[in-house]
């Protein structure tokens, strides 16, 4: 008897998903807990195991939506298991093989790879289960195909349009991001600090720092830390509007945006203020890399009461960041640079200093102008004397 593959919850506020890329295709044989086809959700991606060993019926394909338990496919259990040593993959112009609906039979990773590498999955027979075209074959066809002379290039040659559908992940982001503005009354006030103290200080403990905790000393561990002291003393940057309360938050869960292939993705950082700067570090390095393989899970995408944007990595000057709603406050940072100010060991003389620009996005419903700068004023002060964080000043 077929036992269905069904949609599981990603968490208890979500209950619509998109299918994502299918691992086997229809017809494949799969083994039980063998990852069979992607889920993407507005916060995560989940990976689905087979149920039981069988044959795969893929139900929905990539891009269809679903609520969750709804059915994506199934597994025939009853389905005799096919050898499982195929012959050596052939890459001849002979008949492709079929399905029983006239289609022929390929995986989504297989087709992919031959509209990467320009092979006509028509022109290979396949070596897969039921004559399945595999990734193996389609890499054989490539290697042994003749290159095909260039065509001649015509005027629309040279204006090629793509389209594609944009991912769930992508959809909910454009969502949040309209509805913040809409719902918030944002507005962005912007300072400068002299990292300079920073720098020297990485520069002469970086190395004693990896060997003792196993990870880079980086500037983010600062501004977390920095924040933390900021958002103690200016509470309502970290608090939440509900209806006509305010929510206030005696600890501080930091959100990080991180880019990845699919888009922003913002996990948070528990108690932030608690941690150390190796903790900060390493926190922020295993979301980084978690976030990168899709591996995150909802809790980890949720609840954040203040957040940090790096758009410095990619090289921006100033900019002015979205609030990530309910959160009333981020701050953003931005490429370092040397520039002409004021030299603070002497006065009226004009020196070269690396400088950042801060900017500060807040909810003017709830923290005032006031507040807002006193916030920034604070976390530029602790950076530019790191000396502050170490005794809370």
């Amino acid at each position: 008897m077929p036992v269905d593959v069904t949609i599981p919850s990603p968490g208890e506020s979500i209950t619509e998903v998109v299918v994502g890329p299918w691992h086997h295709g229809h017809g494949d044989w799969v083994e039980k807990d063998e990852i069979i086809v992607e889920i993407e959700s507005d916060k995560v991606t989940l990976e689905i195991p087979a149920p039981e060993s069988g044959v795969l019926d893929v139900r929905a394909p990539e891009g269809s939506p679903l609520n969750v338990g709804d059915v994506v496919g199934s597994i025939d259990t009853e389905a005799a298991r096919p050898d499982t040593a195929p012959a050596a993959p052939t890459a001849v112009a002979a008949p492709a093989t079929t399905a029983g609906n006239g289609e022929q039979r390929i995986n989504s990773v297989a087709r992919k790879l031959a509209a990467d590498k320009g092979v006509d999955v028509a022109r290979i027979s396949g070596t897969g289960p039921s004559g399945r075209v595999t990734k193996s074959d389609v890499l054989a066809a490539s290697e042994t195909a003749a290159p095909a002379a260039p065509a001649a290039p015509t005027t629309p040659s040279l204006r090629p349009v793509r389209r594609e559908r944009l991912s769930t992940l992508r959809l909910r982001i454009a969502e949040r991001l309209v509805a913040a503005q809409h719902t918030a009354a944002m507005l962005t006030t912007f300072n400068e600090a002299d990292m300079t103290a920073i720098i020297d200080l990485r520069k002469q403990h970086k190395d004693a720092f990896k060997e003792r905790h196993g990870v880079g000393l980086g500037f983010m561990s600062f501004f977390v830390k920095a924040c933390c002291s900021a958002l103690q003393r200016f509470e309502r940057v970290n608090a939440y509007i509900d209806g006509d309360e305010v929510e206030y938050h005696d600890y501080v869960d930091v959100s990080v945006a991180i880019g990845t292939d699919k888009g922003l993705v913002v996990p948070v950082i528990r108690n932030a203020e608690a941690l150390s700067f190796a903790g900060i570090e390493q926190a922020i390095v295993d979301l980084a890399v978690r976030a990168r393989a899709g591996k995150l899970t909802l809790d980890e995408m949720t609840g954040g009461t203040f957040t940090i944007s790096n758009g410095g990595v990619y090289g921006s000057m100033m900019s002015t960041p979205i609030l990530n709603p309910p959160q009333s406050g981020i701050l953003g940072m931005h490429r370092i640079q040397k520039r002409p100010v004021e030299d603070p060991d002497n006065p009226g003389q004009v020196a070269l200093r690396p400088m950042m620009y801060l900017a500060l996005s807040y909810d003017h419903r709830i923290v005032d102008g006031e507040q807002a700068v006193g916030f920034l004023v604070h976390v530029r002060q602790c950076l530019e004397d790191p000396r502050r964080l170490m005794l809370d000043v």
